[in-house]
């Protein structure tokens, strides 16, 4: 018996789904039309059973259910986001209806979250979908009370380069795009291929769709661990969990509304927490999640369920924060997520009152409001403090002022940098003894860089001319001390008399920024990422703003970010911004497209601050311990094409990294990587690659060159094996590159790239390992493209067809010249159905040769007459039908990311990019540098136009748009 998608990976998700309380019944059992999004019988049923109202006038059903089928039309026009975002309130039990007494109206409840086992659960395989002649399969559907709230896709678990990746590429680029009415009611999605399983809710990345793990499973890569994720995720009170309380919609700073749902630690930490609350036993608990993990989104995730939890009565949730930016991050975290009864105690007074007349909101707050605060504010039992960056200033007085003023409290602490020294102890003030190792919930960083919820970190150290003497390094750590104020610790730095003066040493600033600005020009900047330059003090910033100004001649590339008051020197004010300044400031930084580069900083903006975009550090002060590591996380955020942080350390901290990260748990030492151990990988890695084409002569070009290396990888296991190694090389590569390092290889990673494309699937299946190549790759392969200059002769072979007899001497090396051509006309055809089905065909037929079913001769036949059938096709493709199906996807493109600023007449612009770019065009325009050049500068001209030039997300959308359809 042979293993394939539906009796492995779909069979298996239906039984474990039936072990969790769903009911299995196929598509066609259902009473439903193929049109139809909800089993309406079954949703009547369920509002006439939770609704009284409804009970007593079984018709109302029908005007919810109308309702509910009005936000389905509405899809097309207000995005799936905002569809999904009004069914949701449905959903959630907030809409009512003029069912009471004297038309009053009453909440309409669809489901019972209280009690998940009186809702109707049913588990559906085989569930099509139909709207006009396009029809969709979807390979399970979770179905509460007849509306299909979850939807998975399962893969083949026998093929490699098949991943979990393409069943969530088929739900997020497919079925989003061309069914969106289906995932209206939808509350996640997931996808796997029986090694792993990723879950994401409507319009997120892919890149970020996330696993999810227990206690008891925390395993990748067998189906065995797959269903243990199956079980914990998909049991019916985790679904309406995550429903409830872990579902946000917030605004982006494009004005863009966007779906978040929970991460497994944030559900594992919120729910630890709210349990401790409710059983009111221990009043305290140590939540320890590395930085970036995502710690803000847990603390309103926890802030939204405690106040909604009937058992509680009503509570006061308290965010206390102990940094003035922190507290702008937090409350612009809230605030984006539509957080209700949120307050900011914007003074000590105002902090003061606000607990004195017992207010039940969520209160967010500095650590220092609580400074003047004598004896007891508020003694009741329901208020609950979670303290943000929790190992700072918790520990001395303004930790025991905040404690006596609220006697009663629940007392948790999040942190990524926990601290177990004598004079400072997390642990102590806030772990609770019950708990194993002191802390409530753990997220290390080797599971959050696992789980892709974080980046790691590379360091590289510059000549050694920069750098500093180490005992004055170590004179400056005994003066300069983590507890005083930013003046103080100036004044004490200037003290260090020895330090100050070497790093402010003028001929040292120019070097040190010279090498920055070179540094960041070549590594950082042609892949569109931005830098922070953290410096010795606030004089050291001028200083260094200074000589970057005079070496770029460009002053709006760089910024300074620091504290200012009345009594600094008059050219130090001028940096001066107020806070709304400042905010604006960042978007800009955060702003792909803006001209602002380099943030230059010394103590601001080491915490709190996220800038997904920032991707190197510029490191020239002493620091240690959880400031050194809070300080190097900014850079580790996630974000597109970007596959690690980078630090350039000026100052030696990290030539004795376990000294400078000085933490008990050692593995935090682990945090860093030197680009020197990576670049050590390089030769290996190309080794590794090599070693698959052995006896082939690298320096034969064209046709028979690149066949000769394809018949060393004649079957899908090769070619997937292949496929891991060069992605390893891949990553190595991005992250070397442009160093001088590269040089020697650069031949051979060139001739290994184009033989990796050119045995990528035609269909596009494999999206995790065949991935998209890395810029630096790709202008790499761009300088040489002599290995795509194949002959095309299909019309030729087609014609040939008859006369098979006399190429049946030949059938192996005929059949991959055809094979190779075919390819590369497929891929001409992007996305077009009909040519995605013809590349599957190519694909079936290759497996069957390689597998034996079929000999050279007969695998040449079919070829042929495949070829024969997309020659057909080709003549078939209507050049108006092309030219309409481009500009489609350019309207969608332009009316998904229109906001208030965009032009009205979205057509016109459409028009205007469609006329351009077809003038330059030209047949394989994509395969050459100039090509894309030309019509990159017809596609920045036409937005210059309509003012939207600086939008660099819209141009890289609109780019690759273009390279698909034209």
């Amino acid at each position: 018996m042979s293993f394939n998608e539906s009796n492995t990976v779909e069979q298996m998700v239906l039984d474990a789904c039936q072990g969790l309380g769903w009911k299995f019944i196929t598509g066609p059992q259902l009473t439903r039309q193929p049109g139809d999004v909800f089993v309406e019988s079954k949703l009547r049923e369920t509002l006439i059973r939770l609704n009284p109202e409804i009970a007593a006038q079984t018709d109302r059903a029908d005007e919810v259910i109308y309702k509910l089928r009005a936000i389905l039309l509405t899809v097309q026009n207000d995005g799936l986001v905002r569809s999904n975002e009004a069914f949701t309130a449905w959903l959630h039990g907030d809409k009512t209806m003029p069912f009471g007494p004297n038309g009053e109206h009453t909440t309409v409840r669809m489901i019972d979250f209280d009690n998940p086992a009186n809702n109707d659960l049913m588990v559906c395989n085989q569930w099509t979908y139909q709207i006009g002649t396009l029809t969709k399969r979807f390979d399970v559907v979770l179905l509460v009370n007849g509306l299909p709230i979850v939807i998975g896709e399962a893969k083949t678990p026998v093929r490699p380069a098949v991943t979990w990746v393409d069943g969530a590429a088929q739900v997020h680029e497919d079925y989003e795009q061309s069914v969106p009415a289906m995932f209206v009611p939808n509350v996640f999605s997931f996808a796997t291929e029986g090694k792993a399983f990723r879950y994401g809710s409507v319009r997120m990345p892919i890149d970020i769709w996330g696993p999810w793990r227990d206690a008891g499973n925390q395993g990748e890569g067998s189906l065995a661990d797959v269903r243990k994720s199956i079980s914990s995720m998909l049991r019916p009170q985790v679904v309406l969990d995550i429903l409830q309380n872990f579902t946000l919609f917030a605004t982006d700073k494009k004005h863009r509304r966007i779906k978040t749902i929970c991460r497994y630690q944030q559900f594992e930490g919120t729910n630890l927490i709210v349990e401790r609350v409710v059983q009111a036993r221990i009043k305290k608990g140590l939540i320890w999640h590395f930085q970036g993990s995502g710690k803000s989104l847990l603390m309103v995730f926890t802030a939204q369920k405690l106040r909604m939890h009937p058992a509680l009565g009503n509570p006061t949730v308290m965010i206390v924060v102990d940094r003035i930016d922190l507290d702008t991050q937090i409350t612009a975290t809230f605030s984006a997520a539509d957080v209700p009864n949120m307050i900011k105690a914007e003074s000590r007074e105002e902090l003061r009152t606000l607990l004195g007349q017992d207010v039940r909101k969520v209160v967010i707050t500095t650590i220092h409001k609580f400074g003047e605060a004598e004896g007891v504010l508020n003694d009741r039992k329901n208020i609950i403090v979670l303290v943000d960056e929790a190992h700072r200033t918790q520990e001395g007085d303004l930790g025991r002022k905040m404690r006596t003023a609220l006697p009663n409290a629940f007392l948790f602490g999040l942190t990524g940098t926990p601290i177990n020294r004598a004079d400072k102890n997390t642990f102590w003030a806030f772990g609770a003894d019950e708990d194993e190792k002191g802390y409530l919930s753990r997220y290390t960083f080797q599971e959050s860089i696992r789980d892709k919820a974080t980046l790691p970190l590379h360091f590289e150290s510059p000549e050694i001319r920069l750098k500093i003497d180490k005992a004055a390094i170590d004179e400056a750590y005994k003066q300069i001390t983590d507890n005083l104020s930013e003046q103080d610790r100036d004044d004490l730095a200037k003290r260090a008399a020895k330090m100050a003066v070497l790093v402010k040493t003028p001929e040292r600033v120019r070097g040190v920024v010279e090498h920055m600005i070179n540094h960041y020009r070549a590594k950082i900047e042609p892949n569109g990422f931005k830098a922070q330059v953290v410096t010795f003090d606030r004089e050291c910033c001028v200083a260094y703003k200074a000589a970057m100004d005079e070496i770029t001649g460009d002053p709006e590339c760089s910024a300074i970010v620091m504290h200012l008051t009345q009594s600094d020197p008059a050219e130090w004010r001028i940096h001066a911004r107020d806070r709304d300044a400042e905010e604006k400031l960042l978007d800009r930084f955060r702003d792909p497209a803006d001209p602002l580069k380099f943030l230059i900083v010394t103590s601001k903006l080491l915490t709190g601050f996220d800038a997904p975009n920032l991707q190197v550090m510029y490191l020239d002060k002493p620091m240690r311990d959880h400031n050194l590591l809070q300080a190097i996380c900014r850079t580790n955020r996630p974000y597109s094409k970007k596959t690690h942080g980078l630090i350039v350390d000026y100052i030696g901290i990290f030539d004795d990294v376990a000294q400078a990260l000085d933490f008990d748990e050692k593995a935090v030492q682990q945090v860093i990587s030197n680009l020197d151990d990576v670049k050590k990988e390089l030769p290996i890695q190309v080794a590794k690659c090599l070693v698959f084409f052995p006896g082939v002569d690298r320096t034969v070009g064209g046709y028979e060159g690149l066949i000769a290396a394809q018949d060393c990888l004649p079957n899908n296991e090769k070619r997937d094996a292949f496929a891991v190694e060069y992605s390893v090389l891949g990553r190595i590569w991005e992250a070397l590159s442009p160093d001088p390092c590269l040089a020697p290889y650069e031949t051979d990673y060139r001739w290994l790239t184009q033989v990796y494309e050119s045995v990528k699937p035609p269909s596009g299946n494999g999206k995790l390992l065949w991935h998209v190549l890395g810029s630096k790759t790709i202008d790499l392969v761009h300088e040489n493209t002599e290995l795509y200059a194949i002959r095309d002769d299909l019309e030729t072979l087609v014609l040939d067809a008859e006369l098979l007899e006399s190429v049946i001497g030949v059938p192996d090396k005929k059949g991959k010249a055809l094979e190779v051509s075919l390819i590369a006309r497929l891929r001409k055809h992007g996305k077009d159905p009909k040519f995605v089905a013809l590349g599957e065909r190519l694909e079936r037929i290759k497996e069957k040769h390689e597998q034996g079913l079929i000999d050279s001769k007969e695998f040449l036949k079919q070829l042929l007459e495949l070829a024969r059938d997309v020659v057909e096709a080709e003549k078939k493709v209507d050049p108006v039908e092309e030219q309409d199906k481009a500009k489609a996807a350019l309207t969608e493109l332009f009316q998904q990311v229109k906001t208030d600023e965009t032009p009205a007449i979205v057509e016109r612009i459409v028009a205007d990019i469609d006329e351009i770019v077809r003038l330059v065009r030209f047949p394989g325009w994509q395969q050459t540098s100039a090509g894309e050049r030309e019509v990159q500068k017809a596609l920045r001209k036409t937005l210059l136009k309509y003012h939207l030039h600086k939008d660099q997300d819209l141009f890289d959308r609109a780019y690759g748009y273009i390279r698909q359809y034209y």
